[in-house]
């Protein structure tokens, strides 16, 4: 006795084209996305300028230095003294001599403070310090 079976249906949406669909943007949206560096929480206010022009773009990320005030002086991530800048600057100097360097000063950093800075950063023997800053709001 021979029963009969019904046929199956094909489904009507394709399921394996949506996977590759699905895997296509996957790896899209992790290759566009910027992994950003954990920076520290130090509240810098730039100041603005008419002339200053986008740096070229480096492969190698600087060293940044940021001057709040005589007392919030970050070197990297870590805050050094006034006194210690100097000494920090030759030994990161020579443990990775070809890294650039670059300078964050807040608008309201005594000058006093920054002149300080620039020659702690000519004894250590940097020469070109690049500082950043904003574009100027409109």
């Amino acid at each position: 006795m021979r029963f009969y079976t019904k046929k199956r249906r094909t489904p009507p949406v394709i399921i394996v084209s949506l996977i590759d669909i699905l895997a296509i943007l996957l790896i899209f949206f992790i290759v566009t996305t910027t992994f950003r560096k954990d920076q520290p929480q130090l509240q810098i206010n730039l100041p603005e300028s008419k002339t200053a022009e986008p740096a070229a773009a480096s492969d190698k990320q600087p060293l940044v230095l940021r001057v709040k005030s005589a007392e919030d002086i970050t070197l990297g991530d870590k805050p050094i003294s006034l006194e210690a800048l100097a000494e920090s600057l030759k030994s990161e100097r020579a443990s990775a001599p070809d890294r650039p360097i670059a300078m964050q000063a807040d608008r309201e950093a005594p000058f006093g403070v920054v002149v300080k800075v620039l020659d702690a950063l000519k004894q250590a023997g940097v020469r070109n310090v690049p500082a950043f800053t904003q574009p100027e709001a409109p």
